[in-house]
């Protein structure tokens, strides 16, 4: 039996564009119902942790421009989710965290994803979180030699 040809890189980006489309859709129909968009919910995640974060590593986490994400956390600012505090350490900086409605907000929508997030099998969510954190990984690691 002939080995199949080795795959692609243009193959893989092709499988990881089409998986990430998905998601997102998928995603962004449960968020939907919750009153909540994409970039917003990247924002949460990330503020869920309790820890105040910078308006960069935000940026950088929701993968966002900085004015895109300023006029994002103004609203959910507006919304009383989220509060910014200038950093004790560096007063030139500002912190984000999400207010006790915010935390409530963030749980009730997590477990509205998590309920609809189609499981892949048991351990296929550990495997496939390692080998995309190690692509990632590598891509990084490339782009700075």
């Amino acid at each position: 039996m002939p080995t199949p040809p080795p795959r692609r890189p243009d193959d893989l980006v092709q499988l990881l564009t089409r998986a990430e489309r998905l998601a997102a859709r998928r995603l962004q129909a449960v968020l939907a119902e919750e009153g909540c968009s994409l970039d917003a919910w990247r924002v949460l995640a990330l503020l869920s942790d309790g820890e105040g974060h910078h308006m960069t590593a935000i940026a950088e986490a929701a993968f966002l421009p900085p004015p895109t994400l300023t006029k994002l956390v103004d609203q959910l600012v507006d919304q009383n989710l989220v509060h910014r505090r200038v950093d004790p350490f560096d007063r030139r900086r500002v912190l984000a965290r999400l207010t006790p409605r915010g935390q409530e907000y963030w749980q009730r929508v997590d477990r509205a994803v998590r309920v609809g997030w189609p499981p892949l099998g048991e351990g296929d969510d550990d495997l496939l979180r390692s080998l995309l954190d190690r692509l990632a990984a590598a891509l990084e690691q490339q782009a700075t030699v």
